[in-house]
């Protein structure tokens, strides 16, 4: 089984993520639901959360055991997500920053599961997000600093000294750019608790304007990462729309369903809206300054019933080494390394390297790894996704 190309039947539990719709996942995939928040279902080889093997007499027990014992690699992680309410700001290392990063915690001997933790593993996390169902929201990258400065000066105009703060904020990231007032806005400054007092206020005051801030702040009071979500591109993605997020961008996903495509990481480097760990410094050392609007992927159609979510880089920083395919109906694809398959709606056989007798049958929450490089068909209509290296061009 090792040498051939075959199908393996796996499966995951929902992370019972306290942001996660209850029961969300489970709908999604006609299952029972788990009756708790069901935030993100893990397909892949991580040691975090490994997609069990289901297949009887399985030479493994997880896709981690199978990764360990086979020498292949997923060079992904593939998640179905699903927020009803706000993830953290987070931006995700590059790959040399992975390496430096994690090296350095080993040494300083910080157990791989401390909360204070920034690098779980040596590996760079970039990221696409693909949306299942419409009006999924993100806020993704910095927006010109010029329109947060004049959103500032409008609702802080007639607020007198408690307006003071949301000045001193405009003219600090006016005069001394993004990096300098991340630092002063997640920092220790005494005035930064009033400074989100007043912005609190004057969203009150402003509603149509800083309706996103009254959202934040009641869902993290006091919480200064609402200051800086206000600098930052807010996105509204229809279904089949894609984000992709390279190393550094500073992201949160604040309500919906989606299909995300990662690096096989789990490095976060968070700037609030969470009440976990915060190392300031340390995402001001991954973080991305540059601003203007986020990069949207548009699928590219190809041949049979399949289009490809893919950046136009190669694998570098700015490009991911791994694509995303939706298959609607019939399609042959040769993929490029171990691959898996997400089958969202109706019912697709499977068969490799023409081998009719190991084809495999999936329907509706049904998910398979594809263990070696190859051919690949899907027979059937509905709508799947296939998560597999970036290949070099497109048939």
């Amino acid at each position: 089984m090792n040498s051939v190309s075959a199908l393996i039947r796996i499966d995951n539990a929902s992370m019972p993520y306290p942001w996660g719709a209850a029961g969300g996942i489970s709908a999604l995939l006609g299952r029972e639901p788990s009756g708790g928040p069901e935030a993100e279902l893990w397909l892949g080889a991580h040691p975090k959360s490994p997609s069990r093997v289901l297949n009887e007499q399985s030479e493994w027990d997880d896709l981690h055991q199978w990764e360990q014992q086979t020498g292949q690699r997923l060079p992904f992680l593939l998640k179905i997500l699903d927020a009803a309410a706000p993830l953290s700001l987070q931006a995700h290392p590059s790959a040399q920053q992975a390496v430096q990063g994690f090296e350095r915690e080993q040494s300083a001997g910080i157990p791989i599961d401390a909360p204070r933790r920034n690098y779980r593993d040596p590996r760079p996390k970039p990221e696409m997000i693909v949306a299942l169902t419409d009006g999924f929201e993100a806020l993704c990258g910095f927006r010109d600093p010029a329109e947060t400065v004049e959103l500032l000066e409008q609702v802080a105009q007639g607020a007198g000294s408690s307006g003071a703060l949301l000045r001193t904020w405009a003219y600090t990231l006016a005069e001394q750019g993004i990096a300098r007032t991340v630092r002063w806005l997640l920092g220790e400054d005494a005035e930064i608790p009033l400074l989100v007092d007043q912005l609190g206020a004057a969203a009150e005051r402003h509603p149509e304007q800083l309706g996103l801030a009254s959202r934040l702040l009641a869902q993290y009071p006091g919480d200064p990462g609402a200051a800086v979500a206000l600098m930052l591109n807010y996105e509204v993605l229809a279904a089949g729309e894609a984000l992709w997020l390279p190393a550094g961008n500073i992201h949160a996903y604040l309500h919906g369903t989606g299909i995300e495509l990662m690096g096989p990481s789990d490095n976060v480097l968070r700037g609030g809206l969470t009440g976990k760990h915060i190392d300031v410094p340390e995402l001001l050392n991954v973080l991305d300054i540059s601003f203007g609007a986020p990069e949207r992927l548009q699928p590219e159609p190809q041949q049979g019933a399949l289009r490809s979510y893919r950046t136009e880089a190669g694998p570098d920083d700015r490009g991911a080494p791994f694509e995303l395919l939706e298959i609607t109906g019939d399609a042959e694809i040769s993929t490029q390394s171990p691959s898996v398959v997400a089958v969202m709606q109706g019912e697709f056989t499977l068969s490799t390297d023409n081998d009719d007798a190991a084809a495999q049958t999936a329907s509706r929450g049904q998910f398979l790894l594809h263990t070696s490089p190859g051919p690949l068909a899907f027979h059937g209509a509905g709508q799947a996704f296939l998560a597999t290296a970036r290949r070099a061009s497109s048939p």
